[in-house]
């Protein structure tokens, strides 16, 4: 089943919960069956590896896991956290997703 969710990729959003609560960040990746992000310096973790070709030194490496959607919140064109709605577009006819606290269209 899959559902449509209020965040996508190149979105700005604000953590509202958990370890990094109050982080703003870009979202890089959206696992939609999951319904987790990958969001930009939120929710590091230290991962061991192992030298390889890529890396020849190995050793601990900081990167961003995973975070529920339901613990982020679109920013809006202001920089304000905003819940997000959907409503036709009058042009185009299409879905578009919009600002529930300015009105205006999030790109």
């Amino acid at each position: 089943m899959s559902t449509k969710l209020n965040i996508k990729k190149g979105d700005t959003v604000k953590v509202i919960a958990g370890d990094s609560k109050g982080k703003q960040g870009k979202v890089l990746e959206v696992d939609v069956e999951k319904q987790q992000a990958i969001v930009e310096g939120v929710n590091l973790v230290s991962k061991h590896t192992k030298p390889n070709a890529k890396n020849a030194q190995g050793g601990i490496v900081k990167q961003e896991a995973n975070i529920h959607i339901s613990n982020l919140m679109v920013v809006d064109n202001s920089g304000k956290p905003t819940r997000v709605g959907r409503k036709p577009d009058p042009k185009s006819n299409k879905s578009v997703r919009y600002s529930k606290k300015s009105g205006e269209v999030i790109k």
